[in-house]
């Protein structure tokens, strides 16, 4: 005897319903158990990652206090106590204060006169390359500064050359070292140019500047005009006295 349509559709979604059932139960029992250690081991995996950023947050913190309390010594003019916070915070694998512990201890240590000391530490810094390029090109600058009277000229070019470039954060400091070590080297049309780069670019300090500008004229390069129309202020270049030979010669 056929079913009514009606009763027909019924059986069917019963019938499907059921074998819904089945599967889903089927399902469990063959992965149930694996399924329930994924969601235990995501539970645990985000629990132990917010342990470590809490971990992480607070000795960040502790390291931050360390840092502070030898500024504070320093402050005090009592080196002595800043040493062991320092030389600590120089093995730190955070970055950020590893970098900042040992830019310190080079500042006592040239504060000491102890060029070759500091000129270490900031060379450690260089050559950090987990560390950010600011960092390392600050402490290279700074390294080549304390080394500067026992480098030879072209050590100093090579080392600061990609560094002393217009428009560049360093054009002032690693940019003199570079236009000096170019006249020891007596390529003064270099040096020349380089001082000019540097006079007209009024991202340098202007104490800088003036010393281009001077530099820069004594060598044949007119930076005067650019100098002076960007700062409003006016600065004098230094003629080169006459030499012995050329006086004879008159």
């Amino acid at each position: 005897m056929a079913l009514p349509p009606k009763t027909d559709e019924a059986f069917l979604r019963e019938v499907d319903e059921e074998l819904r059932r089945d599967k889903l139960a089927g399902f469990w029992t063959n992965w149930g158990i694996w399924v329930a250690i994924g969601v235990v081991a995501a539970l645990a995996a985000l629990a132990g990652f917010l342990y470590w950023q809490h971990h992480n947050g607070e000795a960040a913190g502790v390291e931050g206090e360390q840092l502070q309390a030898a500024y504070d010594s320093l402050g005090a003019n009592n080196a002595a106590a800043a040493a062991k916070p320092l030389a600590e915070l120089a093995k730190s694998n955070r970055d950020g204060y590893r970098a900042l512990a040992l830019f310190t201890q080079a500042d006592v240590l040239l504060q000491k006169d102890d060029l070759k000391g500091a000129a270490a530490k900031l060379g450690a810094i260089a050559a950090d390359t987990s560390l950010a390029k600011p960092f390392r090109d600050l402490a290279l600058v700074r390294q080549t500064s304390a080394e500067f009277d026992t480098l030879k000229p072209q050590v100093v070019v090579e080392r600061l050359r990609p560094l002393a470039v217009p428009g560049g954060p360093w054009l002032g400091s690693a940019g003199e070292m570079v236009a000096i070590s170019y006249l020891r080297m007596n390529q003064r049309q270099q040096a020349g140019t380089l001082f000019g780069q540097i006079a007209r670019d009024t991202g340098v300090p202007e104490t800088i500047r003036q010393r281009a500008v001077q530099m820069a004229g004594v060598l044949g390069v007119d930076a005067v005009a650019s100098a002076g129309a960007s700062t409003g202020a006016t600065a004098r270049v230094i003629t080169p006295a006459a030499s012995n030979e050329d006086t004879k010669a008159q």
